[in-house]
């Protein structure tokens, strides 16, 4: 049986990125890469003098900053895409920008930061088609221009567009009932018990987002969405519902 066709969200902390990179290049299906880049983009939003504010985790981008906040996450892109083709899988790195596939909204209150409205996937597909593997940078448009948008958000909306299940990368090994004891990963959350363990502090910090992201892909036609770390034999292991917490709306 043919492996199933998905989507990753590799966050932007690349230090340790050599095992999701090799996992994603030896996967045997199709895979849309969607790519983070929060610490390169704040190291060099400080060093050119720029300071940087969240609200509710969101990067607020003021016009005078997308410029920098776009270089670095293209920069990024290509990077992924050499790194995924000198593993012997061909990758083509692109942005909402290209053939304006990325269509979004800005919220006003955070800047130049973009709520992804439309994903016209004719140009994923015509890459895949042609046995490139896109990576997406997290980079929308509207009427005005260039939109930052979270990353966990685009790969969201991605997954929705086409159809696919959604695998988020992260350095645990799914949501974990005792962030202290990696034995006690959920294997499978329905909305309401994630909801729940949301209100009680359990599902806390960069995780919220994540689950947040994973019910709105789930929302928008994607038909599973999980949560892993990216290591040897994981999307495999995930698309068997053997690793990582595979989110789901209702109780199976």
């Amino acid at each position: 049986m043919a492996a199933e066709a998905l989507v990753v969200k590799l966050g932007g902390s690349l230090g340790g990125a050599e095992p999701a990179l090799a996992e994603v290049a030896g996967y045997a299906g199709a895979v849309v890469l969607v790519h983070g880049g929060g610490p390169q983009i704040g190291a060099h939003l400080e060093r050119l003098g720029f300071s940087t504010r969240f609200e509710a985790g969101e990067r607020v981008t003021p016009p005078e900053q997308l410029e920098a906040v776009e270089m670095v996450l293209t920069r990024l892109g290509k990077w992924l895409a050499h790194a995924l083709s000198e593993r012997g899988r061909a990758a083509v790195a692109v942005s909402g920008r290209d053939a304006g596939f990325l269509r979004a909204r800005a919220e006003a209150r955070l800047g130049r930061v973009g709520r992804i409205e439309r994903v016209d996937a004719s140009l994923l597909f015509a890459l895949l088609e042609q046995g490139y593997t896109p990576v997406v940078s997290p980079i929308a448009v509207d009427h005005e221009g260039a939109l930052n948008v979270n990353a966990d958000l685009a790969a969201a909306a991605v997954a929705g567009a086409i159809g696919w299940p959604v695998v988020f990368f992260t350095d645990v090994p799914g949501v974990l009932a005792d962030p202290s004891d990696e034995s006690s990963r959920y294997p499978v959350l329905a909305r309401a018990e994630a909801e729940a363990l949301m209100a009680r502090g359990t599902i806390a910090g960069g995780m919220v987002p994540k689950v947040a992201a994973a019910f709105l892909a789930l929302e928008a036609g994607a038909p599973w969405a999980a949560i892993a770390r990216g290591e040897p034999g994981v999307l495999a292991g995930v698309a068997a519902g053997q690793a990582g917490t595979r989110l789901v709306l209702e109780p199976v």
